[in-house]
């Protein structure tokens, strides 16, 4: 969840392997990615944990992935990365009822924490992984908010827009849930913003949404069909937008 690939004078495998990802082929761009190194072994795995959350499938494939970064991570810091992903893998296996893995999503990220100092690159990361958990493995919109803003001033100091547009995008989600619709729509358009901006079409179709529960019509009816054309662009990825982009009712009078 890094912007890796989104910047002019990126290195081209690195934009190559941004493309495919940014296009739901999280499975192409990691065989991009040789194995035999720490950096690399990190990145497949991330690339084939991110595939599990958007399709809900290639859970084996993600576990050997990363139990072969987990086998090359040497510092404290590619230790710490590797048990990252680790939890994220086991929060996205709970938080989809592939099965229930809430206690290894703690116990990782709270290695994870151990191991990256406050401050440091990847940490920004972590904090806003951390409160995933909170937000929605705890229920703890508190702790979940502390850690996105972490993670939101983490991600602006290392330059991260990625990392922006997803905690843009889960601070406006616990502000619509109270009741603050303006900070909602702010921070969803934002969200939306950079993800265009990237070429994150992925990530795009739910930004749309998001920010269309803000909205009036018609506008928001407008939102909600540009994100339907980019879900079936994508083949139906990321597959749990499917059980929020119900199709629209059949205007009176129409056929099939």
């Amino acid at each position: 969840m890094s912007g890796n690939g989104t910047t002019a004078g990126d290195d081209p495998l690195q934009t190559a392997v941004w493309r495919l990802r940014s296009r739901a082929c999280w499975a192409d761009a990691a065989a991009l990615l040789p194995p035999d190194t720490p950096a690399a072994a990190l990145q497949r795995a991330s690339l084939l944990v991110e595939r599990c959350l958007y399709t809900e499938q290639g859970w084996q494939e993600a576990e050997d992935a990363l139990r072969v970064a987990e086998a090359l991570a040497h510092s404290d810091d590619e230790r710490g990365a590797a048990a990252c992903e680790r939890g994220y893998l086991a929060y996205a296996a709970t938080v989809l009822a592939v099965r229930d893995r809430a206690d290894e999503a703690r116990a990782a990220l709270g290695r994870a924490a151990a191991l990256i100092p406050p401050g440091a690159e990847r940490r920004a990361l972590l904090d806003f992984r951390r409160g995933l958990l909170a937000e929605n493995l705890t229920r703890s919109p508190q702790a979940a908010r502390a850690a996105y803003r972490r993670a939101h001033a983490g991600a602006t100091a290392h330059s991260d827009p990625l990392l922006l547009s997803f905690t843009w995008r889960h601070l406006a989600g616990l502000a619509l849930r109270e009741g603050e619709l303006a900070e909602a729509r702010h921070g969803f358009a934002e969200s939306l913003r950079i993800r265009e901006e990237l070429g994150y079409l992925v990530g795009t179709a739910p930004a749309l949404v998001s920010l269309a529960d803000t909205e009036t019509e018609p506008e928001a009816s407008r939102l909600r069909e540009e994100a339907r054309r980019l879900f079936r662009l994508l083949g139906g990825v990321p597959t749990w937008l499917a059980r929020v982009l119900t199709p629209l009712p059949p205007a009176a009078g129409a056929t099939a």
